[in-house]
């Protein structure tokens, strides 16, 4: 348990935090998924955006999104 106030506020905002981050994390999952079955070219920006968006706000790594990129990148090419 937090010991001072300030920590209570800060586990507070924490939990609100992983929330937003468990629904982004998920819609990310989704249109990977999505890509990944029915690979286009549109699919694959949409999915681009998404992994951009996740990276500016710090819910998966920068590396991570560049590797997704770069495996969904070759799935639109063997089609």
């Amino acid at each position: 348990m937090p010991v001072t106030a300030q920590a209570e506020k800060k586990l507070r905002r924490d939990r609100k935090q992983q929330v937003v981050n468990a629904a982004h994390r998920a819609h990310l999952r989704d249109g990977i998924k999505s890509m990944r079955k029915k690979p286009t070219k549109k699919q694959l920006q949409a999915v681009f955006t998404l992994l951009d968006k996740s990276v500016k706000l710090h819910v998966i790594h920068k590396n991570k999104a560049a590797r997704l990129k770069s495996r969904l990148s070759k799935l639109l090419l063997k089609k």
